[in-house]
């Protein structure tokens, strides 16, 4: 396809996701099926393209002064691809494949400054927190809540790309042989935890590095998991030889990984209220060399759970939540969020809080984690269930990240940078690099 084609192409289908509210991913696949022609080069231009003009969706629609799929894709191309507002118009302009010649007012927009990485601060002083932050509107007083003066520097980061995060899986290999075999992807360790590899960000024109092809991956020696959830993960902190069970399993990231903290001890149980998202961990599971893993199916299997009662060292609750720590991710999401759905998601924490305690033994342990920097979904959730569970009291997560013997002591030295006043952690991309996420630690003490 030529470039004029591609720019077409994202207008098209960023206007299809704003119609539909669907996810970009949806979108993108939709129009790839009636666009046989486009090869796999362009499908990753063009997704580039649509991601990144919704990871920056509120300060484009702030330097161009419109809203419009045109505008944002426009937009993106100049301030965040830094194509200029010449280049542009020549692209506009192309016939038959162009979205059509600029107007004058956006020709003005285009030329102008207004938006940029290159306006740093000043720009994050010039607009309101949420343009400078590229996050809804209607979150400003959630982001505040949570990082004060510092909303608008954290949602930047979140309007970032992510890095391509691996967890070298121990199970199988050790850190030295899996890393040198990530050498051909350019895969690099990560200083924080022992097992925690990382691949920089590919330009967005680019396919990301096909990491599942290579045969470290085939072999089970690595997974792709983002830093934050092998935080999350290690805050189990340690289990060899414990009962755990992973409450919301869903696919089985997490699961894997306290697989390989346990090192193949004791029992591992992996549960999820959707058996359709327990669908892959079967697989994953026998790549991985997990064998102490009993994945549990909530269809079939429900006296198999109601078993578990009163006799897990460790119960892990991965909860279902907004997702706003992966919106570098899914951008798509962030713009798709409403606050009917924060309350559907807050009322879902506190049930799965009070259900998980059942499984928790005297003096075991309840970790909390969610892929939300909310403060609703996550202080506010714990303290609701202590009101209701006065048995349980607030651990320190950092803590039990040291007893993993994941933690190194650069690692703690950031991580002690995230910590709450009451124990947890907020990671956030802005801090370490990472998804956002937070991880609290409760025991059962009577």
């Amino acid at each position: 396809m030529r470039l004029s084609g591609r720019v077409s192409a994202a207008i098209e289908i960023l206007t299809d996701f704003d119609a539909r509210r669907v996810p970009l991913k949806t979108a993108m696949q939709d129009w790839a099926r009636g666009a046989r022609y486009a090869g796999a080069k362009d499908r990753a231009w063009i997704s580039g393209l649509c991601l990144d003009a919704l990871r920056r969706r509120a300060s484009l629609v702030h330097a161009m002064d419109a809203d419009s799929p045109r505008a944002l894709v426009l937009g993106a191309l100049r301030f965040v691809w830094g194509a200029s507002a010449d280049e542009i118009a020549a692209l506009a302009a192309e016939e038959p494949h162009g979205p059509g010649a600029l107007s004058a007012e956006e020709e003005e927009k285009l030329r102008s400054s207004r938006c940029g990485p290159e306006s740093g601060q000043a720009r994050a002083e010039a607009v309101p927190p949420h343009v400078a932050g590229d996050f809804p509107a209607w979150t400003t007083p959630m982001m505040v809540r949570a990082f004060g003066q510092r909303a608008a520097e954290e949602g930047a980061a979140l309007a970032a790309r992510a890095d391509v995060d691996l967890r070298i899986n121990t199970l199988k290999t050790t850190p030295e042989k899996a890393l040198a075999a990530l050498k051909a992807v350019k895969g690099e360790a990560l200083p924080l935890l022992t097992t925690a590899a990382r691949i920089n960000a590919p330009d967005p024109r680019e396919k990301v590095p096909a990491v599942t092809v290579i045969p470290a991956f085939n072999r089970g020696w690595v997974e792709v998991q983002d830093l934050g959830s092998q935080i999350a993960a290690a805050a189990a902190g340690a289990v060899r030889g414990a009962q755990v069970l992973d409450f919301c399993a869903g696919g089985g990231g997490k699961t894997l990984a306290l697989a390989a903290l346990m090192e193949n001890t004791s029992q591992l149980y992996a549960w999820d209220r959707d058996a359709r998202r327990l669908k892959p961990l079967y697989h994953r599971a026998k790549r991985a060399g997990a064998r102490n893993l009993q994945i549990i199916n909530p269809v079939t299997d429900k006296e198999a759970l109601a078993a578990l009662a009163g006799r897990m060292d460790v119960v892990f609750v991965d909860a279902p939540c907004t997702g706003s720590g992966v919106w570098r991710r899914h951008p798509d999401a962030k713009w798709r969020l409403a606050p009917d759905q924060l309350e559907r998601r807050m009322k879902e924490q506190d049930a799965v809080l009070a259900e998980a305690a059942r499984f928790v033994k005297p003096g075991g342990r309840l970790v909390y984690v969610t892929c939300s920097l909310f403060m609703e979904e996550n202080e506010d959730r714990l303290a609701a269930f202590l009101e209701a569970h006065p048995g349980f009291a607030r651990t320190r997560a950092l803590d039990a990240l040291a007893a993993s013997g994941l933690l190194t002591k650069e690692g703690r030295a950031a991580l002690a940078r995230c910590e709450t006043p009451d124990g947890a952690l907020r990671v956030t991309p802005a801090r370490i690099s990472s998804d956002g996420f937070f991880v609290a630690t409760l025991q059962w003490t009577r």
